[in-house]
């Protein structure tokens, strides 16, 4: 709720007065009634003068010296000597520099003193004490000097830095402040970028770095994960950190090199020996430390007791119960508050038209309207004789002159739009009236100044629902609308198309001519448009002319007004009080109307109360702003003379901050001649128009009072007495009482409109003639706010067939009819079942101390829904000289004051530049559009703090596991009752060969395939390798690939001087080279090891990865080509390690031209055939040895899946290096001997359109590559598909097209990919994924004849608690998971609960299980530890098929039988990989995959173009990476954050903002996400921005 404190200075006013009590009903609330005494004590009149002078110094009239003597003097007769001579002994004159820097500094912040309450202050301040001395509670962010540079946009709003709630004169400084800034950083927390020259290189895959003894560089700690009851144990792993890469395209990075390397680590599995390994406890430096500190900061996190059992159910979200020793209501049921009968006064005009036409003709020289131009001089008069001319020349020419004759632009009942500026409110009245004439609504809305005006687009939408297809304006200002070239006005965003009709220099309509018949009363008369709702849809409120007319009589008879009085208005005059008493009303009863502009009151904030001297005005409309800013301009008031008002009319009485300024002013201008019953604030809706008004000139007992009341009470929605001197209490007054011929009630904020207590805060409802008839064009919402019916406790109406309408403001009824206003329906916000207001934030937020950081009345605050409870929002302006840890040391302080007073945490607190929040037309902060962007990303804040850990209570509580329960058993027996089948899959027999027949030995070893299709088919084309261009680089035969591989051999044996079995590591670029070397070395017997060539630019990062390979594998040679040989020779490469300790290097370029004597032939198939090194995406280098049985096998599953023959062309362009890729591009072709079309990487980087274009000219049917390529032509290709058609391309020839990887299928990738390239004829059911792993290269791939791909959507939330649970697409927390590819031939899995190792039942989730000819024989590691081999390659299930040895993929997933048919006539068994199990995180007791988690992130908002998640010490860190500006980085914590809770129930902990291509890929395209993890604890990323999530 929004509840100010008076001030310490009017308690003391109080206190000298006489207060009157009475106890309401059954004494449930305590009323102080306000007297006006004409006697005062010699104590407040000393009080009086030391108020005086403290004002008379702030505006600089007389020194500090003059000030103190002054005041000593006056105080003489009241105060001690002693006491005395203490005030006037005090600093000495100040030297005249000083004097003017103090002026300076007093009128940069003399606009704090409106919202200035001491006793609010003073409790913030005994709050504050008891969080001990000024010093931030959390980790400062770190944010990159750059990132806030003084180009920053925030300069498009310098030229007005003003809002209403803001001081009236100029502040210079702040003004220069907005295109001055300098950012600041922490020095204890700034990112720095390393030192040298910068390097641009292309992205390429991960690198693993080997440490080496004695080279330089850190060790990053090893995170030790260890998932409870789980006893699978990761292969021997060897890492490396990835490097911090530049600002470029991730997508065209991937397969080159990285830039600056991380710190080396070694990365070893629980069974390796860990060498050099540090320990987690100890720092890393300026992250880890931050992070330990705001773990520090966590340990005493305010949460509710958690339930005892875990619910796997959004209703535990719900909010909280409220409170059982919460105050209740406990008074009477209300009744409803009826004003005085409306009598009408005689001699009125019977409706406004009447009225124009009297006065106009009877009164046609006496004043309308007068406007003040800038210097405050009255510059035009309008009088009623030219309000009628007007008014019949726009009603005419409406009608008449716009359209043709047979088509009329406008018509009696049409509606049209009224865009006057603020200083024009003669053309604004006229032309109002003249609508009225015509018979047309019009519609007044702001002046429209660029198309991203605030709210402009809602605006639009509203004119767009009216049909408003005119809009009238003024000649100066349809000058002043943006234009196009052509000279046309802009097309607002949103609006509709507007014909603009100038209202001036229009031609007299003739004398015969008649205005159109009256309407009836039910007509329209004018549009009010409104925001309405908390989410700021701008609404138009009907007024029909029987409405319009009875607000007139109402107000004439409310507020005494007659013919000929004289109003000065300070308010808009195009809604709300400014319009029903400067331009209704006020013609109505024939008075003369002075408005005074916004911008002449920010000039000369006293001008308002000098044109009620000159004029000798009665009444006065106003704001409780412009009464403040009148007490400013001190040096005016000596020719202020306010004897004259009778009233003082105040718009925003119904605000509490109206009290501190009316009791302020009244105090200063009493002696001015203002009269205290003059001053009568009002309550106002734009739906019910006027709620309450106080009546002027009433002195009597109960005209007026006000209330101390408890804050706390007033939160949960009671009303409680206080004591006067409680900090915590609120003293409230009356707006007022119900208007002439109204009924008011109090009904509930919540559920059915029963009636309040008369303890008890509601809505206030009013049931009037004059209110507003309705929404127009919105009948349900018009139902809910227009046609209330309140009820009694027993259900019954209050009044039959009498309709009430909602006013939106909250508060309750006091005695006499006397309304209070404690909040706003809008404003309220409810956090953890208690009411409180944005202005009641707003002024605890006022009360921190220093407020030299932030500008006063520039703060917005507003609340979002996150896991169904409203968090609190606060938005401010920070001023240009602040530095990050003053305006986080401020922020800090904010948090603890508001949870201290209002046990309510702040969910989120941001600042923003100065003059870079979204602005009202008259200057206030517009709420409803800074919401908007800071929900849409839009905002560009400074600096950013969230809270989540402390204000987020709701979340389920953390599921315990219950290890040993239930064991395999159990589970085998139970699915055997529940007759549930067990999950097994098995792809179609592969054949049986007899090892001594003479086709099995023909196709035992590949070398030997080699040299029999040489013999057998010469010239048959096996490899072609294509360039950019399209165009094929180089053509390789059976015949000369083997004897290329023959002169290979030979080079290996002569000149390496190698033995057999001897490991030679072949370093080449992708192309026949490699292909040649792996099968020279088949030929002499030795092992091959494919290893990517370091990048030429980057050898920093690259190198040391070749080498540690090299060494790890045991490689006693390096083959490659002679430029990479000279590079790892050269003075660069010998930099990064000892280019002296390399093997040795043998060069292919030079090659012997003997032949081979024989070909080795191994003695067994069992032998190892070559070696597979793979970085996996938690950062572990993994080497597999295959054996030539399984080589041969899985080729032989490859041919029969795909049905590859001779007569075939395949296409690949994918990684060559490890894996299912590998033995694509390199064994594949050999064993089956189709035709592969090579397209490396790297070329479709140059060209996109050269994989797909190929793929169509050679008319290819069977088509691979990986993620990377296929994201490279998303992006490059994504609108070229219309060039590409008329190019000829066309893949309807495609049968498969199969994406290489070792993950969960991205079906959005696969999806877009599909849905761009279908116009080229690509077959949606052609696309699929494949799956391998470490331990089986290639379990899954989709063939030729294989039934289509399958697709299932699980429930989010089941998967983390390692369950499975159908749901139907487009259900909410679903997952849409594809199916990997078919199972190869003799591929059989089956799935298993990895810690019981029990086989599963199917569609539930296990570790997948596999059992194959061609699985791999085992880790290579560099200690030789064979102990893993049994549990990963010789596994046994418990329960089911415990005969069969499997291998464990470490991979969690389920099988699915379905309804499809396989070639064989069996039903189809679907395999859905879930993710990998070492790739998991453990939090809250739930299992995450980082897949889930980052698609939901890279929704969050759309400048992500990448992120990956990890974590450290239990806390989620987010790395985003930033596609935009610096300002924008920002915008990305909240939403990061909010859409992580929203999906899975996380708090992040950190998030970190990069720049693009910053997270390291590997070469398959998979994230590495433990290096981007140890770069980022190394503080090698180089940030954009770090923010620590409280």
């Amino acid at each position: 709720m929004s509840y100010y404190a008076c001030s310490r200075m009017e308690f003391q006013q109080q206190s000298s007065r006489q207060w009157n009590s009475q106890i309401m009903n059954e004494s449930w609330y305590h009323y102080v009634k306000h007297q006006q005494v004409h006697e005062t004590s010699t104590v407040n009149e000393a009080v009086c003068y030391e108020i005086d002078l403290d004002t008379h110094s702030l505006q600089g009239d007389i020194t500090q010296k003059g000030f103190e003597k002054k005041r000593a003097r006056l105080l003489q007769p009241y105060m001690a000597s002693g006491a005395v001579t203490k005030a006037v002994s005090g600093p000495q004159n100040p030297s005249p520099a000083t004097a003017a820097q103090r002026k300076a500094s007093r009128r940069a912040t003399r606009e704090d003193n409106r919202y200035q309450s001491e006793i609010r202050t003073e409790a913030v301040m005994q709050a504050l004490a008891l969080h001990g001395p000024r010093v931030p509670v959390m980790p400062l962010p770190s944010k990159r000097v750059s990132a806030y540079s003084p180009n920053r946009r925030e300069q498009r709003r310098g030229t007005d830095s003003s809002s209403d709630d803001d001081s009236v004169f100029d502040d210079d400084r702040s003004r220069r402040g907005s295109g001055d800034q300098t950012p600041s950083s922490s020095s204890s927390s700034q990112h720095l970028r390393p030192q040298g020259v910068r390097i641009e290189p292309r992205r390429g895959s991960a690198y693993a770095i080997l440490n080496i003894p004695g080279s330089k560089g850190g060790l990053a700690d090893v995170m030790r994960e260890s998932t409870p009851g789980q006893n699978f144990q990761q292969p021997p792993d060897i890492t490396s950190n990835t490097s911090t890469l530049t600002r470029a395209d991730r997508v065209q990075q991937r397969y080159n090199a990285q830039s600056h390397a991380h710190v080396s680590s070694v990365r070893v599995s629980h069974s390796g020996a860990v060498t050099g390994m540090s320990d987690e406890s100890k720092s890393h430096g300026k992250v880890s430390a931050k992070i330990q500190q705001l773990l520090n900061t966590l340990k005493r996190p305010k949460r509710k007791p958690l339930k005892e059992y875990f619910v796997d159910d959004e209703d535990e979200l719900q909010v909280p119960p409220s409170d059982p020793n919460a105050p209740k209501p406990e008074g009477s049921t209300i009744s409803p508050a009826i004003g005085e009968q409306l009598i009408i006064p005689s001699g009125l005009p019977r409706n406004l038209e009447a009225a124009v036409q009297r006065y106009g003709s009877a009164s046609y020289k006496a004043a309308a309207v007068t406007t003040l131009d800038q210097n405050g001089r009255p510059t035009s008069t309008l009088t009623y004789g030219k309000l009628l001319s007007r008014t019949q020349k726009i009603a005419y020419n409406l009608l008449h002159k716009i359209g043709s004759k047979v088509d009329p632009g406008v018509k009696p009942g049409d509606r049209v739009a009224l865009v006057y500026p603020n200083h024009d409110p003669s053309s604004f009245i006229c032309a109002f009236y003249g609508c009225l004439a015509a018979g047309v609504a019009p519609v007044p809305i702001e002046v429209p100044t660029s198309k991203r005006d605030a709210g402009a687009q809602g605006i639009g939408f509203l004119l767009g629902s009216l049909n408003v297809n005119v809009a009238l304006t003024s000649e100066a200002c349809f000058r002043g609308l943006p234009k196009t070239q052509s000279g046309d006005v802009m097309q607002f965003r949103g609006w509709p198309k507007l014909h603009w009709f100038v209202t001036e220099h229009l031609s007299r309509p003739p004398k015969d001519w008649l205005p159109p018949p009256r309407l009836s009363d039910e007509a329209p008369a004018y549009i009010e448009y409104t925001h309405g709702g908390k989410d700021g849809s701008v609404m138009g409120v009907t007024v029909t002319r029987n409405n319009m007319l009875c607000h007139c009589r109402t107000l004439t008879v409310a507020c005494n007004y007659t013919e000929g009085e004289v109003m000065v208005c300070v308010l808009d005059f195009k809604k709300d009080v400014g319009l029903w008493h400067g331009i209704l009303t006020s013609v109505f009863n024939g008075m003369h109307v002075i408005f005074v502009p916004y911008s002449l009151m920010k000039v000369d904030p006293a001008s308002w109360m000098k044109m009620v001297t000159r004029f000798k005005a009665t009444i006065a409309v106003v704001k409780s702003r412009d009464m403040h800013w009148g007490l400013l301009a001190q040096k005016d008031h000596k020719d202020v003379n306010l004897s004259s008002l009778r009233m003082l009319l105040v718009a925003d009485g119904a605000n509490p901050w109206s009290l501190t300024s009316c009791d302020s002013f009244l105090n200063v201008f009493q002696n001015k001649g203002l009269r205290p019953e003059a001053i009568c604030p009002c309550a106002s809706s734009s739906e019910t128009l006027t709620v309450s008004v106080r009546r002027p000139g009433r002195t009597s007992a109960s005209a007026t009072g006000r209330g101390v009341l408890s804050m706390q009470g007033l939160s949960y929605g009671v009303v409680r007495v206080d004591s006067e001197n409680s900090l915590t209490s609120l003293t409230l007054q009356d707006c007022g009482q119900v208007m002439p011929g109204a009924t008011m009630v109090v009904v509930r904020i919540d559920g059915p409109p029963y009636l309040c207590k008369t303890d008890e805060v509601g809505e206030l409802c009013v049931s009037a003639a004059y209110s507003g008839s309705g929404y127009w064009g919105l009948q349900g919402i018009t139902s809910t706010y227009f046609k209330v019916q309140p009820l009694t406790v027993d259900g019954r109406p209050v009044r039959e067939n009498h309709m009430f309408v909602k006013t939106g403001l909250l508060g309750f009824l006091g005695p006499g009819g006397l309304i209070f206003v404690c909040g706003s329906r809008e404003g309220l916000m409810t956090v953890t079942g208690r009411r409180h207001n944005t202005d009641d934030i707003i002024a605890t937020v006022l009360a921190v101390e220093p407020m030299k950081f932030i500008y006063r009345g520039r703060i917005a605050v507003f609340s979002m829904t996150v896991l169904k409870d409203e968090r609190i929002v606060v938005i401010a302006e920070q001023r240009p000289d602040c530095s990050e840890e003053e305006s986080f040391q401020w922020m800090s302080r904010v948090l603890q004051a508001v949870d201290s007073i209002h046990q309510a945490g702040v969910y989120c607190l941001a600042l923003v530049p100065p003059n870079y929040l979204p602005r009202t037309p008259l200057g206030g902060i517009h709420i409803h559009e800074t919401k908007k962007r800071f929900l849409e990303g839009s905002l560009h804040p400074a600096n950013v703090l969230m809270c989540p850990h402390t204000c987020v209570t709701n979340l389920p509580k953390p599921r315990e596991h219950h290890t040993g329960d239930v064991g395999a058993s159990a589970m085998y027996v139970g699915n055997i009752v529940q007759g549930a089948r067990l999950a097994w899959a098995q792809g179609r027999d592969i054949g049986y060969l007899d090892d001594d027949s003479d086709s099995a030995k023909k196709y035992q070893f590949l070398a030997e395939i080699l040299r029999w299709r040489a013999e057998a088919t010469p010239n048959h084309q096996l490899f072609t390798v294509m360039n950019a261009k399209g165009q094929p680089h180089l053509t390789t035969t059976c015949m000369q690939l083997h004897k290329k591989a023959e002169k290979i051999g030979c080079l290996l044996v002569e000149r390496g001087k190698l033995n057999t079995g001897d490991h030679v590591a072949l370093v080449f670029s992708p192309g026949v080279d490699l292909i040649a070397a792996f099968y020279g070395c088949l030929y002499v017997g030795m092992v091959p090891v494919t290893v990517r060539p370091p990048h030429p630019q980057n050898l920093a990062t690259t190198l040391p990865t070749v080498r540690m390979i090299v060494e790890v594998s045991k490689a006693v040679a390096v083959l490659s080509t002679a430029n990479v040989i000279k590079l790892l020779k050269s003075k660069e490469a010998a930099a990064v390690t000892d280019i002296k300790a390399w093997p040795t290097l043998l060069d292919t370029d030079d090659l012997p031209k003997k032949k081979l004597a024989n070909l080795y032939r191994a003695p067994t198939s069992e032998m190892i055939c070559y070696l597979d090194f793979s970085v996996s995406t938690t950062g572990m280098l993994a080497g597999i040895k295959m054996s030539h049985a399984a080589t041969t096998a899985l080729c032989r599953s490859i041919k029969l899946q795909c049905e590859l023959y001779p007569s075939r062309d395949v296409s690949l362009s994918l990684d060559p290096y490890s894996g299912l890729g590998f033995v694509l591009w390199c064994l594949s072709s050999v064993y089956s001997g189709h035709h592969s079309i090579l397209i490396p990487p790297s070329e479709v980087e140059i060209n996109p359109a050269i994989w797909l274009t190929v793929v169509s000219q050679c008319k290819v049917r069977d088509t691979f590559c990986s993620y990377g390529v296929m994201e490279l032509c998303c992006k490059g290709l994504g609108t070229s598909t219309a060039m590409l058609k008329t190019k000829g391309v066309n893949l309807s020839c495609v049968r498969t097209l199969v994406v290489v990887a070792e993950e969960r299928p991205r079906i959005q990738l696969t999806s877009q990919f599909t849905k761009i390239f279908s116009s080229l004829g690509l077959a949606p059911r052609a696309v699929s994924t494949s799956f391998g792993c470490r331990v089986n290269v290639a379990m899954c791939l989709q063939g030729a004849s294989s039934p289509d791909t399958t697709t299932v959507y699980c429930d989010l939330k089941a998967l983390r608690n390692d369950r499975v649970s159908l749901v139907e697409k487009g259900s909410p927390h679903s997952l849409c998971l594809m199916e990997s590819g078919k199972l190869l031939p003799g591929v059989k899995v089956a799935i298993a609960n990895p810690e019981t190792k029990g086989q599963c039942a199917d569609s539930h989730l296990g570790e997948i299980w596999v059992n194959t000819p061609h699985n791999a024989s085992g880790y290579y590691t560099i200690y030789g530890d064979e102990s893993l081999h049994a549990d990963h390659f010789d596994a046994r299930l418990v329960t089911g098929d415990t005969q069969t040895t499997y291998a464990r993929t470490g991979f969690l997933g389920f099988v699915r039988r379905t309804e499809l048919t396989q070639s064989d006539g069996e039903r189809h068994d679907a395999v859905f990989i879930v993710g990998a199990l070492d790739e998991t995180v453990m939090l809250r007791g739930m299992r995450y995959h980082p897949i889930d988690i980052e698609s939901t992130v890279l929704r969050s908002h759309r400048k992500i173009c990448e992120c990956a998640v990890f974590t450290w010490t239990n806390l989620l860190v987010v790395v985003v990476e930033l596609d935009g500006n610096e300002n924008e980085a920002l915008d990305l914590v909240p939403l990061v954050t909010n859409a992580v809770l929203e999906d899975h129930y996380l708090i992040v902990g950190v998030v970190v903002v990069v720049d693009p291509g910053v997270v390291p890929i590997n070469s398959r395209g998979e994230k590495q996400r433990m290096h981007l993890r140890d770069g980022f604890l190394a503080d090698q990323l180089d940030p954009i921005y770090v923010a620590y999530n409280m």
